[in-house]
């Protein structure tokens, strides 16, 4: 708000009479409460530059705080957590970790040695980083694989080896992450499947008012049951989750799903009876 005159052929500069002056307030209340929540958050990468990066952010922001502020910000971290389980130590990873954020940031294409889940030999990659996903607990890198000639995902601390190469690389116009993810149930990929799960009564209203999927419909049974169905990209992560549900959940559709599902039920049952027989009572007769 500054306006000039030429006084004795000089400009002189003057604030504008009505304008008035306002001290700035560093942050909002709910800024500093999304701080506190986001600093929970990240607690999973402690060890890493992410963590400590942050923690520095925080003594900054401590010093800019007038007692009032400081005073709410403590009764914040007293009254209020963020918990994530399951997680991993990425302080363990600390030097991949920031290798990879370096590689998609710089847009560095990636030489990597990389274990799978599911396999026992390690394969040499070249993958250009998309993103680094955190989902679940754990840091997934999306990208290219020149190997496979198409975009897959890989669990960030299963890479063994890791060099940034000197060739770089462009996002595609048309990559979304979302679009990418929209059909996983969880994380995997695979072909697409209608799945119909009913959940019993007792557990209807708990299942029932989370979403699982952003594919999911419900359909409320008469005798207090529910009908959940979804449209998943492969069957093993609703599997698990079916599983981990017990005799809450039963499979109506696909017969694939069902039958899965049921094989791995007479595993564990098999699993039981070997490790601890039943022991038939002696009856005196």
């Amino acid at each position: 708000p500054l306006y000039y005159e030429k006084i004795e052929g000089a400009n002189r500069w003057f604030f504008v009479d009505a304008y008035k002056f306002k001290v700035p307030q560093p942050f909002t209340v709910t800024e500093l409460m999304s701080l506190h929540l986001y600093s929970d958050l990240v607690r999973v990468f402690k060890g890493t530059p992410f963590y400590e990066a942050l923690e520095s952010l925080f003594k900054k922001v401590r010093v800019t705080l007038p007692p009032q502020a400081l005073q709410y910000l403590n009764t914040i971290q007293s009254t209020f957590h963020v918990g994530i389980k399951p997680f991993k130590e990425y302080g363990r990873f600390r030097e991949i970790l920031s290798r990879v954020n370096q590689a998609a940031v710089e847009k560095c294409r990636l030489e990597i040695a990389y274990k799978s889940l599911h396999s026992e030999t390690e394969t040499l990659r070249k993958v250009d980083p998309y993103k680094i996903w955190f989902f679940e607990g754990t840091l997934y890198l999306i990208g290219h694989c020149h190997v496979r000639e198409e975009v897959r995902t890989f669990v960030l601390d299963r890479i063994r080896m890791l060099r940034l190469t000197e060739e770089r690389f462009e996002i595609p116009a048309d990559f979304n992450l979302d679009d990418y993810m929209k059909h996983s149930f969880k994380v995997m990929k695979g072909d697409l499947y209608t799945v119909r799960i009913r959940i019993s009564a007792e557990w209807a209203h708990y299942i029932g008012e989370k979403i699982w999927h952003e594919s999911q419909k419900a359909e409320k049974l008469p005798n207090g049951r529910l009908d959940l169905t979804f449209r998943v990209a492969g069957l093993d992560e609703i599997k698990q989750w079916v599983l981990s549900l017990g005799p809450q959940a039963l499979v109506i559709e696909p017969r694939e799903l069902i039958e899965r599902v049921t094989r791995d039920l007479s595993m564990a049952r098999m699993q039981y009876q070997e490790q601890f027989p039943t022991r038939k009572r002696m009856v005196d007769g």
